[in-house]
Protein backbone atom coordinates (compact mmCIF):
# COMPACT_ATOMS: atom_id res chain seq x y z
CA UNK A 1 0.00 0.00 0.00
CA UNK A 2 1.25 3.44 -0.86
CA UNK A 3 0.28 6.62 0.94
CA UNK A 4 -3.21 6.08 2.31
CA UNK A 5 -6.08 7.53 0.32
CA UNK A 6 -8.41 9.67 2.43
CA UNK A 7 -11.80 8.09 2.81
CA UNK A 8 -14.63 10.23 1.40
CA UNK A 9 -15.80 12.41 4.26
CA UNK A 10 -17.38 15.43 2.66
CA UNK A 11 -14.45 17.56 3.77
CA UNK A 12 -13.60 20.36 1.33
CA UNK A 13 -10.23 20.33 -0.39
CA UNK A 14 -8.84 23.15 1.75
CA UNK A 15 -9.45 21.08 4.89
CA UNK A 16 -7.89 17.99 3.34
CA UNK A 17 -4.85 20.12 2.48
CA UNK A 18 -4.31 20.73 6.19
CA UNK A 19 -3.77 17.00 6.72
CA UNK A 20 -1.48 16.75 3.71
CA UNK A 21 0.63 19.74 4.75
CA UNK A 22 1.00 18.34 8.25
CA UNK A 23 2.33 15.03 6.90
CA UNK A 24 -0.55 12.81 7.90
CA UNK A 25 -2.03 9.85 6.07
CA UNK A 26 1.18 7.91 5.43
CA UNK A 27 1.08 4.14 5.10
CA UNK A 28 2.44 1.76 7.72
CA UNK A 29 1.96 -1.35 5.57
CA UNK A 30 1.99 -4.96 6.67
CA UNK A 31 4.70 -6.51 8.79
CA UNK A 32 5.66 -10.18 8.85
CA UNK A 33 2.87 -11.59 11.02
CA UNK A 34 -0.63 -10.17 10.66
CA UNK A 35 -3.42 -10.98 13.10
CA UNK A 36 -7.15 -10.32 12.92
CA UNK A 37 -9.45 -9.00 15.63
CA UNK A 38 -13.19 -8.94 15.01
CA UNK A 39 -14.83 -6.45 17.35
CA UNK A 40 -18.32 -7.03 18.75
CA UNK A 41 -20.06 -8.69 15.82
CA UNK A 42 -22.60 -10.16 18.23
CA UNK A 43 -26.34 -10.64 17.82
CA UNK A 44 -27.29 -7.35 19.51
CA UNK A 45 -25.13 -5.32 17.14
CA UNK A 46 -26.50 -7.15 14.11
CA UNK A 47 -30.06 -6.23 15.08
CA UNK A 48 -31.37 -2.66 14.59
CA UNK A 49 -33.89 -3.26 17.39
CA UNK A 50 -30.98 -3.36 19.84
CA UNK A 51 -27.64 -1.78 18.81
CA UNK A 52 -27.47 -2.41 15.06
CA UNK A 53 -28.51 -0.65 11.90
CA UNK A 54 -26.66 1.35 9.26
CA UNK A 55 -24.15 -0.76 7.36
CA UNK A 56 -23.39 -3.31 10.08
CA UNK A 57 -25.09 -6.21 8.28
CA UNK A 58 -23.06 -5.53 5.11
CA UNK A 59 -19.87 -5.35 7.17
CA UNK A 60 -20.59 -8.76 8.70
CA UNK A 61 -20.96 -10.22 5.20
CA UNK A 62 -17.57 -8.84 4.17
CA UNK A 63 -15.99 -10.04 7.41
CA UNK A 64 -17.01 -13.61 6.57
CA UNK A 65 -14.66 -13.36 3.55
CA UNK A 66 -11.93 -11.73 5.62
CA UNK A 67 -12.16 -14.38 8.33
CA UNK A 68 -11.88 -17.18 5.78
CA UNK A 69 -8.75 -15.50 4.37
CA UNK A 70 -7.18 -15.15 7.82
CA UNK A 71 -7.91 -18.78 8.67
CA UNK A 72 -6.48 -20.03 5.39
CA UNK A 73 -3.24 -18.19 6.18
CA UNK A 74 -3.22 -19.28 9.83
CA UNK A 75 -3.24 -15.76 11.24
CA UNK A 76 -3.84 -15.36 14.96
CA UNK A 77 -7.55 -14.50 15.27
CA UNK A 78 -9.43 -12.91 18.16
CA UNK A 79 -13.12 -12.14 18.58
CA UNK A 80 -14.60 -9.76 21.14
CA UNK A 81 -17.88 -9.80 23.05
CA UNK A 82 -19.31 -7.23 25.44
CA UNK A 83 -20.15 -9.19 28.61
CA UNK A 84 -21.48 -7.86 31.91
CA UNK A 85 -22.42 -9.72 35.08
CA UNK A 86 -25.97 -11.00 35.46
CA UNK A 87 -26.45 -8.81 38.55
CA UNK A 88 -24.85 -5.73 36.92
CA UNK A 89 -22.26 -5.64 39.71
CA UNK A 90 -19.64 -4.56 37.17
CA UNK A 91 -21.66 -1.61 35.85
CA UNK A 92 -19.43 1.35 35.11
CA UNK A 93 -19.34 4.85 33.65
CA UNK A 94 -19.81 3.39 30.16
CA UNK A 95 -23.05 1.69 31.15
CA UNK A 96 -24.22 4.85 32.89
CA UNK A 97 -24.09 6.47 29.46
CA UNK A 98 -25.51 3.42 27.63
CA UNK A 99 -27.50 1.37 30.19
CA UNK A 100 -28.73 -1.07 27.56
CA UNK A 101 -25.27 -2.62 27.44
CA UNK A 102 -25.99 -4.33 30.75
CA UNK A 103 -28.31 -6.78 28.99
CA UNK A 104 -25.23 -8.26 27.28
CA UNK A 105 -24.52 -10.96 29.84
CA UNK A 106 -22.60 -14.19 29.39
CA UNK A 107 -25.62 -16.37 28.56
CA UNK A 108 -27.79 -13.76 26.84
CA UNK A 109 -28.50 -14.64 23.19
CA UNK A 110 -27.81 -10.98 22.41
CA UNK A 111 -24.18 -11.21 23.50
CA UNK A 112 -23.31 -14.26 21.37
CA UNK A 113 -21.12 -13.90 18.29
CA UNK A 114 -23.19 -14.09 15.10
CA UNK A 115 -23.28 -17.67 13.73
CA UNK A 116 -21.58 -16.86 10.45
CA UNK A 117 -18.49 -15.66 12.34
CA UNK A 118 -18.51 -18.34 15.05
CA UNK A 119 -15.00 -18.82 16.51
CA UNK A 120 -13.05 -21.99 15.84
CA UNK A 121 -10.79 -23.80 18.32
CA UNK A 122 -7.58 -21.87 18.90
CA UNK A 123 -9.17 -18.49 18.27
CA UNK A 124 -9.27 -16.15 21.25
CA UNK A 125 -12.60 -14.91 22.61
CA UNK A 126 -12.14 -11.65 24.48
CA UNK A 127 -14.81 -10.55 26.96
CA UNK A 128 -14.75 -6.82 27.53
CA UNK A 129 -16.65 -4.13 29.44
CA UNK A 130 -15.17 -1.09 27.77
CA UNK A 131 -14.94 0.12 24.18
CA UNK A 132 -11.41 -1.02 23.38
CA UNK A 133 -10.65 -4.69 22.85
CA UNK A 134 -7.39 -4.04 24.73
CA UNK A 135 -8.63 -2.30 27.87
CA UNK A 136 -8.50 -4.66 30.84
CA UNK A 137 -8.15 -7.76 28.64
CA UNK A 138 -5.48 -10.28 27.68
CA UNK A 139 -5.50 -9.29 24.00
CA UNK A 140 -2.17 -7.42 23.82
CA UNK A 141 -0.24 -10.15 25.64
CA UNK A 142 -1.85 -12.87 23.51
CA UNK A 143 -0.98 -11.07 20.25
CA UNK A 144 2.62 -10.52 21.34
CA UNK A 145 2.88 -14.17 22.42
CA UNK A 146 1.68 -15.19 18.95
CA UNK A 147 4.34 -12.96 17.38
CA UNK A 148 1.95 -10.56 15.67
CA UNK A 149 3.29 -7.25 14.44
CA UNK A 150 0.27 -6.16 12.36
CA UNK A 151 -3.36 -6.03 13.43
CA UNK A 152 -6.28 -6.05 11.00
CA UNK A 153 -9.34 -4.68 12.80
CA UNK A 154 -12.89 -5.43 11.67
CA UNK A 155 -16.17 -5.05 13.52
CA UNK A 156 -18.51 -2.46 14.95
CA UNK A 157 -19.12 0.24 15.68
CA UNK A 158 -16.67 2.22 13.58
CA UNK A 159 -17.03 5.33 15.73
CA UNK A 160 -16.96 3.46 19.04
CA UNK A 161 -15.35 0.12 19.81
CA UNK A 162 -13.52 -0.17 16.48
CA UNK A 163 -12.00 3.27 16.87
CA UNK A 164 -11.00 2.64 20.48
CA UNK A 165 -9.40 -0.67 19.48
CA UNK A 166 -7.52 0.92 16.59
CA UNK A 167 -6.09 3.66 18.80
CA UNK A 168 -4.99 1.16 21.44
CA UNK A 169 -3.55 -1.10 18.73
CA UNK A 170 -1.25 1.72 17.67
CA UNK A 171 -0.42 2.43 21.31
CA UNK A 172 0.72 -1.20 21.60
CA UNK A 173 2.93 -0.61 18.54
CA UNK A 174 1.05 -2.80 16.06
CA UNK A 175 0.90 -1.78 12.43
CA UNK A 176 -2.85 -1.32 12.08
CA UNK A 177 -4.97 -2.04 9.01
CA UNK A 178 -8.65 -1.14 8.75
CA UNK A 179 -10.73 -2.84 6.03
CA UNK A 180 -13.41 -0.20 5.56
CA UNK A 181 -16.10 -2.55 4.22
CA UNK A 182 -15.64 -4.93 7.16
CA UNK A 183 -16.41 -2.21 9.69
CA UNK A 184 -19.90 -0.89 10.34
CA UNK A 185 -21.85 1.66 12.30
CA UNK A 186 -25.51 2.33 13.02
CA UNK A 187 -25.22 5.68 11.23
CA UNK A 188 -23.19 6.38 8.09
CA UNK A 189 -22.08 9.91 9.03
CA UNK A 190 -20.06 8.79 12.08
CA UNK A 191 -18.80 5.78 10.11
CA UNK A 192 -17.39 7.89 7.29
CA UNK A 193 -15.98 10.62 9.52
CA UNK A 194 -14.18 8.16 11.78
CA UNK A 195 -12.77 6.17 8.87
CA UNK A 196 -11.34 9.36 7.45
CA UNK A 197 -9.80 10.39 10.75
CA UNK A 198 -8.37 6.96 11.53
CA UNK A 199 -6.94 6.75 8.02
CA UNK A 200 -5.11 10.01 8.55
CA UNK A 201 -3.70 9.29 12.02
CA UNK A 202 -3.81 5.65 13.05
CA UNK A 203 -4.48 3.00 10.41
CA UNK A 204 -4.08 2.11 6.77
CA UNK A 205 -7.47 1.94 5.06
CA UNK A 206 -8.16 -0.92 2.69
CA UNK A 207 -11.03 -2.93 1.28
CA UNK A 208 -11.46 -6.60 2.03
CA UNK A 209 -10.77 -7.55 -1.58
CA UNK A 210 -7.62 -5.43 -1.74
CA UNK A 211 -6.39 -6.97 1.48
CA UNK A 212 -7.08 -10.51 0.27
CA UNK A 213 -5.34 -9.92 -3.06
CA UNK A 214 -2.42 -7.83 -1.82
Amino acid sequence: MNQATPHPSGAPDDELDIYRRQGMGHSVGFGKTPALVIVDFVVAFADPVHFGGGNIAAAITQTVKLLAHARARMWPIAHTRVVYADDASDANAFTSKVPGLLKLTEQSPLSQIVPELAPMPGELIVRKRQASAFFGTELAGWLHWRGADTLVVAGCTTSGCVRATVIDSVAHNFRTILPVDATGDRAIGPHDANLFDMGQKYADLSSVDALIHR
